[in-house]
């Protein structure tokens, strides 16, 4: 994990004010601001931590300032009991995201989620509509209801459905605790295309590493997680049953890879609710498609930005005009 926080540095080390244990997210400090957009906050997926960002962070802070934090129970957040009602879990995400926001002293932000991230990026969004300029929605989770007939779950394989069925007690990643000493091992061998999409940063194991000891901890965001779907990773709060009432004045933009086991649907059945919703497939790329394709992701996010910038420009020119 060390290794992982290094690569992260930035040239400058900005002061962070220190926020109370039970939500304690871990930011990368932001380069000053260039442009006078608002802040960049990203939010990283089920079991993941800010290192994922790796291939990432000295790009898009070209553009302004870019905060990157571990969700509540995750990462080197601090792991607190979550509620086992799915959202009274969801709340408690949403209260420690606004907290840092408030304490932090960021008005108004651009969101980018992936995975649950983006979840929680949309119900943040949701919730607290004044601080949220633009959503940006990677390869999100939770979004479609489980399919009514099992016709529909054909597509997962009987092994996968079975091992869900003997799983289901207990917590996604418990398998990975129960490892002990042979989780790091394991992790390289069940996720080895993790060494290649990182291999122009670390050229080791450096990041299975790190992922097996993010979540080699208590299992706090991990328990809310399960606590939050239904059996295959459905989620209860089906998202896109709620979307529709994010203020219209909010931009929003999805962003797939061509070659991720999500399929973009839900993002086209937002656009038919939304016209102007974005929908990004990058070539390429599968779920983690900011590490598969980072050179394109960053681009893409940049244009979404400088497109904001512009937008921004032409609405003051049009006020004093």
């Amino acid at each position: 994990m060390r290794r992982m926080a290094k690569d992260l540095q930035p040239a400058e080390q900005g002061p962070h004010p220190s926020l109370p244990p039970h939500t304690q997210p871990h930011p990368s400090s932001p380069q000053p601001s260039l442009q006078p957009r608002p802040p960049l906050v990203l939010l990283h997926g089920f079991g993941g931590g800010v290192g994922l960002w790796a291939q990432n962070l000295d790009s898009l802070c070209g553009s302004g300032a870019v905060y990157a934090l571990d969700l509540l129970g995750f990462g080197q957040s601090s792991r607190p009991l979550f509620s086992v009602d799915p959202q009274g879990a969801e709340e408690q995400f949403l209260g420690a995201l606004e907290e840092w926001r408030d304490r932090v002293g960021l008005e108004e932000i651009v969101l980018l989620g992936h995975n649950l991230g983006g979840y929680l990026a949309a119900a943040y969004t949701l919730t607290h509509p004044h601080r949220v300029k633009h959503l940006i929605l990677v390869e999100p989770w939770g979004f479609p209801a489980r399919p009514e007939s099992l016709d529909q779950e054909k597509s997962i394989p009987v092994w996968i459905r079975a091992m869900g069925a003997v799983m289901s007690p207990f917590n996604p990643l418990a398998g990975l605790r129960l490892a002990g000493p042979l989780g790091p091992m394991l992790i390289q061998t069940i996720r080895s295309d993790f060494k290649q999409k990182y291999s122009s940063v670390f050229d080791d194991n450096t990041v299975s590493d790190y992922i097996y000891h993010l979540n080699a901890q208590t299992p706090s965001g991990e328990t809310a997680f399960r606590n939050m779907t239904v059996p295959y990773g459905w989620a209860k709060r089906p998202m896109l049953d709620r979307i529709g009432q994010i203020q219209p004045d909010i931009p929003i933009s999805f962003i797939y890879g061509s070659r991720s086991s999500i399929d973009s649907d839900s993002g086209y059945t937002v656009q038919k609710i939304r016209p102007d919703v974005d929908i990004i497939v990058i070539r390429g790329g599968g779920h983690y498609v900011f590490a598969d394709q980072p050179d394109d992701f960053n681009q893409n996010v940049l244009h979404i930005l400088a497109r904001m910038e512009g937008d921004k420009e032409k609405r003051d020119e049009e006020w004093c005009g």
